[in-house]
């Protein structure tokens, strides 16, 4: 795995478990015995950081390091694969797009993620419809999500329920809801947005190199997907 992809997994995993264990980058500083600067500069993926310092941040979180090998980029072919031998309508239904975006009516947001790449005809694997919302309409979308009988995901018990379901609690911004799961992005502004067309229907959705730029977990998939196309 090249460097700079190293970097941003590792970034991408201490931010993570640091939130979800509900820590700011000071206090994993301090529980960890590293500097600040430190966390902020593996949160940012400026570099990998060395095994120590990363042992030591994921200790403070109960939590330790695991390393595997595989063919490089052979997970992610599987999944390309196998979502590109499925029709798009069958995926959109599955995830119950349009039963989510019907009932969210007049509240303002965006499809992102995986849901945003599918849409602009990228084959990535999606198990939920993700959408962009801003934090000044949270009480409006927290109405929404008590409405549609919505279960928060629980990281710490593995599934949903048991958490407090309005988004500026801390947690995931995961829920399932009567209509579909549903993942939230949440912003001081929605993105400029595009207008793409499937079936008889328009969406409101985030161009794909912003959805590259803040979705780690497309990230990989929108760039392995290019890779494919430039070989094939």
């Amino acid at each position: 795995m090249p460097g700079n992809r190293l970097a941003a997994l590792l970034s991408d995993v201490i931010r993570r478990q640091r939130q979800l264990h509900d820590l700011n980058q000071r206090q994993l500083a301090e529980l960890a015995g590293v500097s600040q600067a430190t966390v902020a500069r593996i949160e940012r993926g400026d570099r990998s950081p060395s095994l120590p310092a990363l042992e030591r941040l994921l200790a403070a979180m109960d939590l330790q390091l695991t390393v595997g090998v595989e063919e490089l980029d052979a997970h992610l072919d599987a999944r390309l694969a196998e979502q590109s031998a499925r029709p798009l309508a069958e995926v959109l239904d599955g995830l119950g797009l349009d039963r989510i975006v019907e009932r969210l009516g007049d509240l303002p947001f965006l499809l992102t993620g995986s849901t945003a790449a599918l849409l602009q005809g990228v084959p990535v694997p999606a198990d939920a419809v993700e959408i962009a919302v801003r934090w000044r309409d949270s009480a409006r979308f927290t109405a929404w999500l008590d409405a549609a009988y919505a279960q928060r995901w629980s990281a710490h018990w593995g599934r949903f329920g048991g958490v407090h379901i309005e988004p500026a609690e801390p947690g995931e911004h995961r829920w399932l809801t009567r209509h579909g799961e549903l993942r939230a992005q949440m912003c001081d502004e929605l993105p400029e947005g595009i207008e793409v067309r499937h079936g008889d229907r328009s969406y409101g959705v985030v161009p794909l190199v912003q959805v590259e730029l803040t979705d780690p977990r497309a990230a990989d998939l929108l760039r392995r997907h290019r890779q494919r196309q430039q070989a094939g």
